[in-house]
């Protein structure tokens, strides 16, 4: 299964003649940046949709906030399946007890991402998309950023977009890769622990370091901060600073857009062209937010080659 691919029963919940005039009649569009991101607002996703119409709008986009659904966690799920397949809510932390394709995310326990990076980048078949519901807000910050890692690609100068398409990357799990500075993860030593525990058991993978997507063909970059550790065949300094590059590149502010949440909304992001970067400037005020992912396939680059679990302990440490 991929984004696309297990759409079944739960499309029916989906008006089936909705055409694209009648999107527009519905919904209230509006771009959010000039290269990425769509805002639809006055429309219920529950019954005004038409099958694989909101799939469209998302790999067009990218990024796409949905206002006022105020979806309970059944109907969060029902929706996820619309785009495709849901994994479990997270390789080594639980989910939600009835829901487990859910991911709760409470700030108060842990639950704060700021950092750059892509979902579950440490497996072999990464997270194709992602659903998250916004159920409590600060008065004011904790505001979300994502980079827009296919324009980066696109706007590299041509010799470095020629360097990059054949380059590969290490990608491992960072048992606390989410959390930003200062440090402090809400966490019993125990919980750490157990965290730590779980994540040895995930073996790092190797990605290409640009990306094919395979529905719309368009090239992107796929290295991020949280999980990337180091470029295959690189020496630690060329790796480091190449990283560094391409991080800074991408997230500059001509790639970024931020999206300030308000009560109701869920934002759907292609987790295979976007990074992310959950804002920590609220305080001890509540957070809470839940998440479904999307199943994703095999990272394909430019050359062919595709994402594979390290065999070879001299490529893996670092």
């Amino acid at each position: 299964y991929h984004l696309y691919g297990c759409r079944l029963i739960f499309d029916l919940i989906l008006a089936p003649t909705m055409t694209p005039t009648a999107l527009a009649d519905t919904w209230k569009i509006k771009a959010i940046t000039g290269s990425f991101g769509a805002e639809l607002s006055t429309g219920d996703v529950r019954s005004d949709m038409a099958p694989g119409q909101l799939l469209d709008i998302l790999e067009k986009n990218l990024v796409v906030v949905l206002r006022d659904q105020f979806l309970d966690h059944s109907e969060q799920v029902a929706l996820a399946r619309t785009l495709g397949e849901p994994t479990p809510a997270h390789p080594v932390v639980p989910g939600h007890p009835q829901y487990p394709e859910i991911l709760e995310l409470d700030a108060a326990r842990g639950g704060k991402n700021a950092q750059w990076h892509t979902d579950v980048t440490f497996v072999a078949t990464p997270p194709a998309g992602s659903v998250l519901v916004a159920d409590v807000l600060p008065e004011s910050g904790g505001d979300t950023l994502w980079a827009d890692m296919r324009t980066a690609y696109e706007r590299l100068s041509p010799s470095l977009r020629h360097l990059v398409d054949g380059l590969e990357a290490v990608h491992r799990i960072s048992p606390l890769a989410y959390w930003g500075e200062p440090f402090d993860s809400a966490m019993s030593r125990d919980d750490a622990q157990k965290l730590y525990d779980d994540a040895a058991r995930v073996p790092p993978v190797i990605h290409p370091v640009v990306r094919v997507h395979p529905s719309t063909g368009r090239r992107s970059l796929f290295v991020n901060p949280g999980f990337t550790s180091h470029i295959v065949g690189y020496s630690r300094i060329e790796s480091a600073n190449l990283l560094k590059l391409l991080f800074e590149h991408a997230t500059q502010p001509e790639f970024v857009m931020r999206h300030q949440w308000r009560d109701g909304d869920v934002v759907l992001w292609d987790n295979r062209a976007t990074m992310h970067y959950a804002i920590d400037d609220f305080g001890d005020a509540e957070r809470r937010m839940r998440r479904v992912t999307i199943r994703g396939g095999h990272t394909v680059g430019p050359n062919g080659t595709t994402s594979h679990i390290v065999a070879d302990p001299l490529i893996a440490v670092r």
